[in-house]
């Protein structure tokens, strides 16, 4: 076991903080905690971005190994996190019901405006049918959730809260916070979107009140079983995925990049979207409110992609 740590160790990428990467790894973990509210958010794109990708991975999954330089790592991201979450809380649980479209394509646009981050990681490379069939696969998994949340969903409340809680939900939530990690690491996933697709995204959003929570304290098992497969599956994934990256990076950067297609178009493809579909059929399609979403979405293109391709040609020169 010793030598199996010094090993970790000794491949150790991060180092310690500077004023300006502590303020970055700070403004990562808001947009960490941000992505469990608001659509389209990828915390683990943004980490690309501003380079901590690898130093991220490195962190969470030997947290227990080299425990004093990732704690210290990741205190900043940490903090982060709980500014962005109860930030995301506050602004988009107000925001989100009124303005479902909008935000939505405002953060769509913010996900294509990073897109440059991920391909950067392939450039150049050989497309292999092994390679084509990942990103393909990685297409087509966030929208087939998407249609079969839909299909389950059909008829179904999904907009309310919770009404009961069986045992059994407690047991769905604990590989459920396991899927929600795995967002967290792999670059271009939405939290909020893969919630969307399970149909669990209202539900929860709904019951985060402090009545609610006086008047059904059964939720904080839901809570506590969501976060418990959340650590569980963000150290374990942060280890698989770092192992995989190490022999394995540019292939599997093609299933990665297939995969933030498929959630930015599964973000159009949900149960949340589709109740709207709905509505607009049985009434009119707003112009007024598509058109705004439009120029939101281009807004969003446009600030993440010269954020990006601004970080991405600092990072050329200083390779230089």
């Amino acid at each position: 076991m010793k030598k199996q740590n010094s090993a970790a160790i000794e491949d150790c990428p991060i180092q310690k903080h500077t004023t300006k990467t502590w303020v970055m790894a700070l403004i990562l973990g808001v947009f960490i905690g941000l992505a469990v509210i608001v659509p389209g958010v990828s915390g683990s794109t943004i980490a690309i971005i501003f380079g901590l990708y690898t130093g991220m991975l490195y962190a969470l999954g030997n947290i227990l190994n080299d425990f004093k330089r990732c704690l210290m790592f990741l205190i900043p991201i940490g903090i982060g996190v709980i500014v962005g979450f109860v930030a995301g809380f506050l602004v988009i649980q107000k925001v989100f019901e009124a303005y479902l479209f909008q935000v939505i394509c405002l953060f769509v646009g913010l996900m294509i405006g990073a897109v440059p981050a991920l391909t950067k990681e392939i450039k150049g490379a050989k497309i292999t049918p092994a390679r084509a069939i990942l990103f393909v696969i990685g297409v087509i998994i966030p929208l087939a959730i998407g249609a079969v949340s839909i299909a389950l969903s059909s008829g179904a409340e999904t907009g309310a809260s919770f009404t009961d809680f069986p045992v059994w939900r407690i047991f769905v939530y604990l590989p459920l916070g396991f899927v929600v990690s795995v967002t967290q690491i792999v670059p271009g996933l939405s939290a909020t979107a893969i919630l969307m697709a399970f149909g669990q995204f209202k539900p929860i959003l709904n019951s985060l009140h402090r009545d609610y929570i006086f008047e059904n304290p059964q939720v904080l098992l839901l809570y506590a079983a969501l976060g418990i497969g959340f650590l569980i599956g963000i150290v374990c994934v942060s280890r698989i995925f770092s192992a995989i990256l190490k022999k394995h990076k540019t292939t599997a950067f093609f299933a990665v990049i297939g995969l933030a297609f498929g959630s930015i178009a599964s973000m159009f493809l949900n149960t949340d979207v589709y109740t709207l579909y709905t509505d607009w059929a049985a009434t009119s399609v707003p112009l007024g409110i598509v058109g705004i979403s439009l120029i939101l979405l281009a807004i969003g293109f446009v600030g993440s992609f010269l954020l990006t391709k601004y970080e991405l040609s600092r990072d050329d020169k200083s390779e230089e």
